[in-house]
């Protein structure tokens, strides 16, 4: 059971390297091209992550059959919207007050989060046991 969880985390995280594409690139094109305040291109990068994220973990990491689509894309949209509160939050401490560059401090951030995304996912959306 211990190397099937380790795989899942492995794969999980290979999902969340991809999502990193999805949501630097996002946010980059909304903050510096467009012109966006950076929280909301922030969030927008993060929330096009999680779209990605669900449909490769539902069909890789987990593997999951569910029917109820709808139902479990609104478990993972819940804990991701924890995550995107739990993200902003940590960028906001790392970039205006301990002064860390933003993208840095993203970095940071999108790692801690996603600790906080597998247990809440592993648990909760696609409710694995042990």
């Amino acid at each position: 059971m211990k190397r099937e969880f380790f795989y899942k985390f492995i794969k999980f995280g290979l999902v969340g390297f991809s999502g990193v594409f999805v949501d630097f690139g996002t946010t980059a094109l909304l903050r510096e091209i467009a012109g966006f305040n950076q929280y909301v291109a922030n969030s927008t990068g993060f929330l096009c992550a999680v779209i990605s994220n669900y449909t490769l973990n539902r069909v890789w990491t987990f593997r999951s059959r569910d029917p109820r689509v709808v139902a479990q894309f609104s478990k993972f949209f819940l804990a991701s919207l924890i995550g995107l509160g739990l993200n902003n939050s940590l960028v906001y401490l790392l970039y205006e007050k301990a002064v860390v560059p933003f993208y840095i401090a993203k970095a940071i951030a999108t790692g801690v989060v996603m600790v906080w995304n597998f247990w809440a996912n592993y648990t909760f959306t696609f409710q694995q046991k042990g």
